[in-house]
């Protein structure tokens, strides 16, 4: 399996999950970082994807490189369909060329959030910010009988930023924590999610799936739970509504993040646990004193 944005928060819970799957890995990023064991690629370049994918020969593309600063995409969209659309694109001809499928990793942004009820696979796109039409540009560039789509949410994990980092951080400080009450998702832990991504790859699944934990809250909802598996008053949390946040968000959000995971129901596979499993692991580990020496 060849990985891109293999040093991210998901891309090296994939690289991890498919080696201890059993998979020979190559691993590959824009930026290693100094990872040890990761190439450069950068998958806007098309020539470049071209010659690392035929020089490894991989059976299956694992695709978790994109640009997902969100409200940078709003200030940026010619490089935000580049990064997200035109690569996928390239990634795609690359795996042709070798014979190899590629599973891409998509996002809930892909719709506008107005749907009453969780969206299912088959629920037609209609996203209202770039990030989200540059990750749809990168859907329509698979080919559905070949590849695989999935679809995340709410992503979490030890490597890089993101909100339980953030919640830890600010519940460290005095004073109260606001956070919105009105857009609501199923929060998804990088690791569960990589393990489920590789078993699909691996079985050579098809089409759209939705791959997130179970457990539907906002993120109101959410910032008190880690509050509270963190040992920290849970009441400190205040809600807000989005119209209110101060500065506003370039980026529209989905009020309705849910994604049902029909697909892997209908599959006989079970899906992930209820996020609050995984999460109480993701807290502990990062409030764990590191050792030194």
């Amino acid at each position: 399996m060849l990985v891109t944005g293999a040093v991210g928060q998901l891309g090296s819970e994939l690289v991890a999950a498919a080696r201890a799957a059993g998979h020979d890995v190559v691993a590959t990023a824009r930026d290693p970082r100094g990872a040890p064991g990761v190439a450069t690629l950068d998958v806007t370049d098309r020539d470049a994807v071209a010659r690392a994918v035929d020089l490894a020969r991989p059976a299956a593309i694992l695709h978790a490189a994109a640009w997902t600063a969100v409200d940078d995409c709003e200030s940026d969209p010619d490089r935000a369909h580049r990064a997200n659309g035109e690569a996928t694109a390239h990634v795609v001809a690359a795996a042709r060329a070798v014979g190899a499928r590629v599973t891409y990793v998509s996002t809930d942004y892909v719709f506008d959030g107005t749907k009453p009820t969780p969206y299912l696979e088959g629920d037609a796109p209609a996203p209202r910010s770039v990030y989200g039409r540059s990750k749809l540009a990168g859907e329509r560039a698979v080919d559905p009988a070949l590849d695989a789509t999935v679809r995340i949410s709410w992503v979490c994990g030890a490597t890089g930023a993101n909100m339980v980092k953030t919640i830890l951080r600010l519940a460290d400080r005095p004073g109260p924590l606001r956070f919105v009450d009105d857009q609501r998702g199923h929060p998804t832990l990088a690791d569960d999610a990589a393990r489920m991504i590789v078993r699909l790859a691996g079985e050579r699944r098809v089409g759209v799936w939705h791959v997130t934990n179970q457990g539907a809250v906002s993120w109101w909802e959410f910032a008190r739970e880690v509050m509270r598996l963190a040992g920290h008053d849970a009441s400190r949390v205040e809600p807000i509504a989005t119209a209110d946040l101060v500065p506003p968000r370039p980026a529209p959000r989905p009020a309705n993040s849910v994604l049902d995971n029909a697909a892997l129901r209908a599959a006989g596979i079970a899906p992930l646990d209820d996020f609050r499993v995984p999460l109480a692991r993701l807290v502990a580990a990062l409030r764990a004193p590191r050792s030194v020496g």
